[in-house]
């Protein structure tokens, strides 16, 4: 009995910690230009991918950057099953062949604002008017929702996409490329959902879950807008928990 008490006790304290951990209703609204949107594809079985990892991670907080790392699973048969993986995630890469730039699909793969980046330098941040409009929004009982609206000169064909991402996490690697190595990462995506393409011609509006992150590890929801033709980023937002 005793034994059951301090268990019901211990989950009961867990759930306060993470009802704890998001603020009240809130709005956050993309700004009048559109920020550096920095997605990393990498793996935990890449044995160049840790030095792309710390990279990314060096980024963590400058403003006008939005960071995401997809880890890919095409590495997961070589000795290592990355655990943050996703088939999805592969598929996106995929997907960008070509469109980005680049003319295969490669580990660590940077690409930035929709196109394949071979440097650890930033571009310059953007001064060119943003052509949509993004916001998060939470109410006071946790759930998201994300909206659109069309600006000047926006695309016929937008295409959105939207993922939770996770910073702070550590594995140690057993075998494969990276046996007996400690590996950080940060923004980490966990979730990833690609939207039906829209047609600007009226705001939009979809509900997101906000599915608890992994434990101690707290979760961003970012959402990017880009153009279905080429795939440049329009705008993109984020809201932390």
């Amino acid at each position: 009995m005793k034994r059951l008490f301090m268990l019901l006790m211990a989950s009961a304290t867990s759930f306060a910690a993470l009802a704890q951990t998001c603020p009240g209703a809130t709005t956050v609204q993309s700004g009048a230009t559109v920020p550096r949107v920095v997605e990393l594809y990498t793996s935990e079985g890449c044995s160049s991918c840790p030095p792309a990892d710390r990279w990314l991670s060096s980024l963590k907080g400058q403003p006008g950057l939005i960071t995401a790392a997809f880890h890919v699973d095409y590495w997961n048969g070589l000795g290592w099953p990355d655990r943050f993986s996703s088939p999805a995630f592969t598929e996106r890469q995929k997907q960008g062949v070509g469109v980005n730039g680049s003319r295969y699909a490669y580990t660590p793969q940077i690409v930035i604002n929709g196109r394949d980046w071979r440097s650890a330098s930033l571009p310059a941040a953007s001064s060119e008017p943003a052509r949509v409009r993004l916001a998060w929004s939470r109410n006071t009982g946790g759930e998201l929702k994300l909206g659109a609206e069309a600006l000047a000169g926006a695309p016929s064909v937008i295409q959105l996409w939207w993922v939770r991402v996770e910073d702070g996490h550590s594995s140690r690697v057993r075998a494969g490329e990276n046996r007996g190595e400690t590996l950080n990462h940060d923004s980490v995506v966990r979730e990833y959902v690609r939207l039906p393409n829209w047609d600007g011609r009226s705001p939009a509006e979809w509900a997101v879950p906000a599915n608890a992150g992994e434990t101690g590890h707290r979760s961003r929801w970012i959402a990017v807008a880009s153009d279905a033709r080429d795939g440049k980023v329009l705008q993109a937002v984020e809201i932390g928990c």
